[in-house]
């Protein structure tokens, strides 16, 4: 089986464009069938269609890709100061 990269992309607001990601998954070797989207949805919103698609094509030895980290996820549990 060979390995292949899965390329994730996602934008805040539906009027934001995934272009500037689409292109930078392609150019890191992702193929355009293998790139899931999600518009409109905040890193904070674990309810994101695109994101879990993707996470289902991943199989054994292939690659996520996202172009930031702040794309799969936004927000980290901070500690509490006591």
């Amino acid at each position: 089986m060979n390995a292949i990269q899965i390329g994730y992309a996602r934008v805040s607001t539906a009027d934001q464009d995934l272009t500037a990601q689409r292109d930078a998954l392609l150019r890191l070797g992702v193929r355009d069938a293998n790139i899931y989207v999600d518009h409109g949805m905040t890193g904070t919103n674990r309810a994101r269609p695109g994101l879990r698609e993707a996470l289902a094509a991943v199989r054994s030895g292939d690659t996520l890709v996202v172009t930031k980290l702040d794309r799969l996820a936004r927000s980290l549990r901070r500690p509490r100061h006591r």
